[in-house]
């Protein structure tokens, strides 16, 4: 069960994006997420969970390693397209860069994948550059893994840290409000596999 629902509609507030995911703007009530987070000496650091009927390695796939295709796909609306703009996809010193479409608040992201582990489906990775980031934070680093559960799902847990640059200060409802909107798009790849379940089998 959710531990908190917050939204943000305010445009010009920063907020941590944990993936190329992130400025999906979505509505979802969840139930099977949960969230704790802290700031400490100008590192913002955070936890989640989302639980999903949906088989660990299609999750990843999808999640992690075809990002970069699925994301225009399912979220037209708001990314025009993920490019590759350095390294091989689905390895470490991969970089992605997101260029979200005409209307959405921010132009683009990039993302790189620090170390990534395709057997046991753990990825980290590091949001390093973007207008998003509103010259509030040095770096993002994500640790993804992605756990088997009960009846074939699994459950996607990720720790976040912020770096924050000296004398910046972001509030800890704007950072839980952009983390659930990453799970609005967890959302949105799970219906998308339940209804398709040859894509990433």
């Amino acid at each position: 069960m959710a531990r908190s629902q917050l939204s943000s509609s305010n445009h010009n507030q920063f907020y941590i994006p944990s993936s190329t995911s992130s400025l999906v703007f979505l509505a979802f009530k969840v139930t099977s997420f949960s969230l704790l987070s802290k700031i400490n000496m100008g590192i913002i650091s955070g936890s989640s969970e989302f639980a999903t009927p949906v088989a660990p390695a299609r999750m990843f796939k999808a999640l992690i390693v075809d990002a970069h295709n699925l994301v225009p796909k399912l979220s037209p609306q708001a990314v025009k397209s993920v490019d590759v703009v350095e390294g091989v996809v689905g390895e470490a010193g991969c970089v992605r860069q997101t260029n979200f479409a005409e209307g959405t608040p921010y132009k683009y992201l990039k993302h790189k994948i620090d170390a990534i582990d395709t057997d046991n489906l753990v990825c980290k990775y590091s949001l390093i550059e973007g207008d998003a980031m509103a010259d509030k934070v040095d770096v993002v680093v994500y640790n993804v893994k992605f756990e088997a559960s009960s009846g074939g799902g699994c459950v996607i847990k990720v720790t976040t840290e912020a770096h924050v640059k000296a004398g910046q200060e972001i509030d800890e409802a704007t950072i839980k409000a952009g983390q659930e909107q990453e799970i609005g798009y967890y959302k949105l790849v799970e219906t998308h596999l339940l209804a398709n379940p040859d894509v990433y089998a």
